[in-house]
């Protein structure tokens, strides 16, 4: 909402998408206790890069190790460990992983969902608890269109895990593939 209650618009004065205004303002404070992060290693971005179509010799500029990076047989952007979940082609019903870090005291953690408008989507485990500093856990995210064409442009959403002080948000971006647009 902009200063007048009103929706932000885009610079063409349309409703603007979090496509235009991003995530929100940067929160300095809370940013120094998040709680949870996303954390992204060396490995999570040569795997990101194989996903993308390099190969096991084109990463070695990439990696420290004098061991060469293997590609895995399949890589896949699905599963990619980042704190944004899009999914540009939905087809029928997709499960994501993603894993927290527990950068914060013990907590137990809920996951609550504003689903995108015609997408159901389920979160497992529903809670996460850790019990000490540096402890990472893994969730699934389920999207399942509720019917053929329900996505036909970007809809948005948004997984928040909370502890009650803590507020970790990911936005969910969903389209359906082009053989779901078209039925």
């Amino acid at each position: 909402m902009n200063n007048a209650e009103g929706p932000i618009l885009d610079s063409s004065q349309q409703t603007a998408t979090p496509f235009s205004y991003g995530a929100g303002h940067v929160r300095p404070n809370s940013a120094q206790d998040p709680g949870l992060v996303y954390d992204l290693t060396t490995n999570d971005y040569l795997y990101f890069l194989c996903a993308i179509g390099y190969n096991s010799s084109q990463l070695i500029s990439f990696s420290n190790s004098s061991v060469p990076y293997e590609c895995p047989k399949s890589a896949s952007l699905n599963d990619f460990n980042y704190p944004s979940i899009t999914v540009p082609s939905l087809n029928g019903t997709i499960t994501v992983g993603r894993k927290l870090k527990n950068v914060g005291s013990p907590a137990t953690y809920k996951a609550k969902v504003d689903a995108p408008e015609g997408i159901s989507v389920s979160v497992e485990p529903e809670s996460l608890t850790f019990d000490s500093v540096g402890q990472e856990k893994n969730f699934k995210l389920t999207l399942k269109a509720k019917q053929a064409g329900a996505a036909k442009d970007y809809v948005f959403g948004l997984l928040t895990w909370s502890d009650g002080y803590h507020f970790v948000r990911s936005p969910i971006v969903v389209k359906a593939a082009a053989a779901d647009a078209a039925a």
